[in-house]
C-alpha cells in the first residue's frame, strides 16, 4: 500500500445555500483515501440526486465508515453577520475552514461557492498551506467525497427544517422558489419575522415593498 493511499481525504459541501428560512449546514466527510470506493460501492451520489429516504439511509451509512461533522450556521447568525458587513460567501468560508482544520485531512475536495474557482481556491489554500486544496464546481458530482459530504448536510438541514415545521407550521422547504415558503411569510404582519427567517434576504424585501 503506497503512502498516497493512506492519505486523509476531507470532503466538503452544504446545504441552505439560498433559503430563506432555516439554518445552512455545512458537511464535512473525511476518510483514508485506499477507502473511498466504499462510498461508490454504497451508492453515494450528489444529494440532490437521490430521494429524501434514499438520503437518509446513505447518510447512516456514511457515518459508519467515516469521520463527519457539519456545520450549522442559523438565519440569525446569518443576517447579524450580514448586516456586519461580512457576505455569504465569507459566512460560508470561515465555516468550512473550521471544518478543515479540526479534521485536518492532506487532501481537501470542495464544491466551490465562489463564481472565481481560483479566487476560492487561493482563499482556502493560503490559509492551509500543507494540505492539497481542490475546489471545483460541481464537486459534489464530481467527486464521492464530496457527494458524501452534501448528503451529511442535506439530512441535517432537512432535520432542522422538521424541527422548524413542528414548531411554526407549514415553512415549506424554506426556499424563495417555493410556494408554501412565500405563502407561510405572507402570514406574517408588521415585518415581526420569528428568528428562523433571514430578514437580510430580498425574498423579504421585496414581500414588504409588495405589502
Amino acid at each position: 500500500m503506497t503512502d498516497d493511499e493512506n492519505k486523509l481525504v476531507l470532503g466538503i459541501d452544504e446545504a441552505g445555500r439560498g433559503s430563506v428560512i432555516g439554518p445552512l449546514v455545512i458537511g464535512g466527510v473525511l476518510m483514508p483515501k485506499k477507502k473511498i470506493r466504499f462510498l461508490k460501492r454504497i451508492g453515494v451520489k450528489d444529494s440532490k440526486k437521490l430521494t429524501h429516504k434514499k438520503r437518509s439511509v446513505l447518510s447512516r451509512k456514511i457515518k459508519k465508515i467515516t469521520q463527519f461533522q457539519t456545520v450549522q450556521i442559523t438565519a440569525q447568525e446569518i443576517d447579524q453577520q450580514r448586516q456586519d458587513g461580512i457576505n455569504l460567501n465569507q459566512i460560508e468560508t470561515i465555516g468550512m475552514e473550521s471544518i478543515i482544520t479540526q479534521m485536518n485531512p492532506d487532501i481537501c475536495y470542495i464544491d466551490c461557492i465562489d463564481v472565481n474557482e481560483n479566487r476560492f481556491h487561493d482563499k482556502i489554500q493560503e490559509k492551509n498551506p500543507n494540505i492539497e486544496i481542490i475546489t471545483e464546481h460541481k464537486a459534489d458530482d464530481t467527486y464521492k467525497i464530496v457527494s458524501a459530504a452534501s448528503i451529511i448536510a442535506k439530512v441535517e438541514r432537512d432535520k432542522q427544517i422538521a424541527i422548524i415545521k413542528n414548531e411554526y407550521g407549514p415553512v415549506g422547504s424554506g426556499y424563495p422558489s417555493d410556494r408554501k415558503t412565500i405563502d407561510y411569510l405572507k402570514t406574517i404582519e408588521n415585518g415581526e419575522y420569528p428568528p428562523i427567517v433571514r430578514k437580510t434576504w430580498n425574498t423579504i424585501k421585496n414581500l414588504e415593498k409588495n405589502e
